[in-house]
């Protein structure tokens, strides 16, 4: 038997649909037997609080071994994962190939799904996860600036603590009235032929996300202008939901499976007609090209999608490699710190945001490849805030180090959480935003 693997990681389809999946007996026997193997690693002790709190059990059992942990005690492992995917990619060495076959994202998403069957959450934490249904309703006119407001007012926040666990320091998205779709009906649509250069067509469907529709418009703005400065034309995708994200991270697999069924067949009958698909938040990249694959791996539709989305970045990356970008800027970025998300880099596309940015002259890219520590609804919730400031702590120190003009982060949550501990002499932080600034668009 090897000490460790070298051989790239490789994923096992998520097998959720076999009666075994959901067997309580089994899961507690596969949790004790990975839990004792990090146990005796303990690389990925710096990545998140589900390896200290694990450690911190076994550490205070009478064996000091796994076997010494009451199994009821596991849940508290599994609260602190927010399948970040991140010890998987790069820190363990007993990941498949090996014959230990360890994936830990994997497993802390079956006891999640176990639990949400055997007993779903509160209501509150189900209402932080229906992002498609409370953006459509915080972004009605008049309610946007009252929720606004509200959220903005310290009574209020220790209410909304109270009822819906949002912790009141937690900084929360603002909603806009004036949504991304309402945006794009307004632009004048400029007639151009696509230019296929392969592997992209040269024609994309925006899948907008419930972020950037209400929350973020601008940044999906920002990324339609500089497709179109590369002559390349957008449109959004019809009638999409949420790409699951936020349900698959509270282990509601039938939420996923119903949000799949909603997008699954829009984006195939876009791809049909000479599509590509972008989305401008690494989440929901992430769902259509590695999650949902791995639970409908013989879903042709769900396969069809994982080869024709694109990370906005990957894809600008790909124009360029094929001739088809245009690289004359106007104006300098200087020096960026650029924060690599998360589920950006378990994508496996490389530093693609980096390489596009130092196109433009006089500007150079410093990344910083730590969590940021909100993923998700982990950096608002109020029994999880305090530990994501605390992993937050770390990308922080790794900043304050770096001499920077501008910050940016693919991740417009991470950007922002991040961002309300720095002083930063830019506002902008989304790097498809300081690629508009570069064009002068």
């Amino acid at each position: 038997m090897r000490e460790g693997s070298l051989d790239a990681p490789t994923r096992h389809p998520l097998d959720w649909t076999d009666g075994a999946f959901w067997d309580e007996a089994s899961l507690d026997e596969e949790l004790e037997r990975v839990f004792d193997i990090c146990h005796g690693c303990r690389r990925c002790v710096s990545l998140c609080e589900a390896f200290p709190t694990l450690f911190d059990l076994v550490d205070a059992s009478p064996t000091l071994e796994i076997d010494g942990v009451d199994p009821s005690e596991y849940r508290a492992v599994v609260d602190q994962c927010y399948l970040c995917d991140l010890c998987f990619q790069t820190k363990c060495p007993y990941v498949p190939p090996h014959e230990w076959d360890v994936d830990f994202p994997h497993l802390m998403l079956r006891a999640k799904a176990v639990r949400f069957r055997r007993k779903k959450p509160p209501l509150r934490r189900r209402v932080l996860g229906a992002t498609t249904a409370v953006g459509r309703l915080a972004s009605i006119p008049v309610v946007a600036g009252t929720v606004n407001a509200l959220n903005r007012s310290p009574s209020m926040r220790r209410m909304l603590e109270k009822t819906l666990g949002v912790h009141r320091d937690a900084r929360l998205p603002e909603y806009h009235s004036d949504t991304l779709k309402k945006r794009m009906n307004r632009r004048r649509r400029r007639e151009m032929e696509a230019e296929p250069l392969p592997p992209t067509r040269g024609r994309v469907a925006l899948f907008a996300t419930c972020y950037c529709s209400v929350n973020a418009p601008d940044i999906a703005e920002d990324l339609v202008r500089v497709l179109g400065h590369n002559g390349i034309p957008v449109r959004l995708v019809d009638r999409e939901t949420c790409c699951g994200m936020p349900r698959y991270e509270q282990g509601d697999l039938e939420a996923v499976d119903r949000a799949r069924r909603t997008n699954i067949p829009q984006l195939v009958e876009r791809i049909d007609r000479g599509y590509d698909i972008l989305a401008a938040i690494p989440s929901c990249v992430l769902m259509f090209k590695q999650e949902l694959p791995l639970m409908y791996p013989q879903d042709a539709d769900v396969q069809k999608v994982k080869a024709h989305i694109f990370d906005p970045f990957e894809y600008l990356a790909l124009r360029h490699r094929a001739g088809g970008l245009d690289t004359d800027f106007k104006h300098s970025l200087g020096r960026v710190a650029w924060h690599a998300a998360c589920h950006q880099r378990v994508q496996n596309i490389g530093g693609k945001t980096r390489e596009i940015l130092e196109l433009v002259p006089d500007t150079t890219v410093t990344p910083v490849e730590r969590c940021s520590g909100h993923d998700g609804t982990y950096g608002v919730r109020v029994e999880s805030y305090a530990a994501s400031k605390k992993i937050a702590r770390g990308t922080l120190r790794r900043l304050e180090r770096i001499e920077f003009d501008r910050f940016a982060s693919d991740c417009p949550m991470a950007a922002a959480h991040l961002a309300e501990d720095l002083e930063l002499p830019h506002p902008e932080t989304n790097p498809i935003t300081l690629l508009r600034i570069a064009y002068g668009i």
